[in-house]
Order: structure tokens, then sequence, then C-alpha cells
């Protein structure tokens, strides 16, 4: 199964994270099939791409919980 979720990249208590499609089965870290946004929560600022997300929801990929926070935020949906 697909699941679009977040990659953690930066620093020691300097987070930022990339939104990814990637296989469920592989770790967080790991491969991922297609870079979908950016995240960085010490500054607030998310850059998503609307349509890539779209098209990836559409093909039945899961969210995982923070990333379904983040598209509400950022007023994405099916």
């Amino acid at each position: 199964m697909v699941k679009l979720r977040l990659q953690r990249y930066g620093k020691h208590k300097r987070p930022f994270y990339r939104l990814v499609a990637s296989d469920s089965r592989k770790p967080r870290d790991g491969k991922f099939l297609e870079i979908l946004g950016t995240y960085d929560p010490l500054n607030g600022e998310t850059k998503l791409e609307d349509e890539k997300i779209i098209s990836w929801l559409s093909k039945g990929a899961q969210v995982s919980n923070t990333v379904r926070n983040l598209l509400k935020k950022n007023k994405i949906e099916k």
C-alpha cells in the first residue's frame, strides 16, 4: 500500500520534513516513490504540490495522521 507521510531531515533539534509517497513497508527515512512537498515546523512554512497530492489520493494512497492535518490546514482535499 502507498502512504503519504513525512520523511525527517535536518539536524538535531532542527527538524525539517519532506512529504513523500512511499510504500508502507519501507522505513520512515527509506526509499520513496515521489516527493510531494516540504514542511518546516519551526517556521511554520509548508510547500505542497497540490496536483501531485490529489493524483496520489485518487489512486488510493493512504494518508498519515500528521499529513492529514497538514492537508486540512492547506485546504487540499480529494
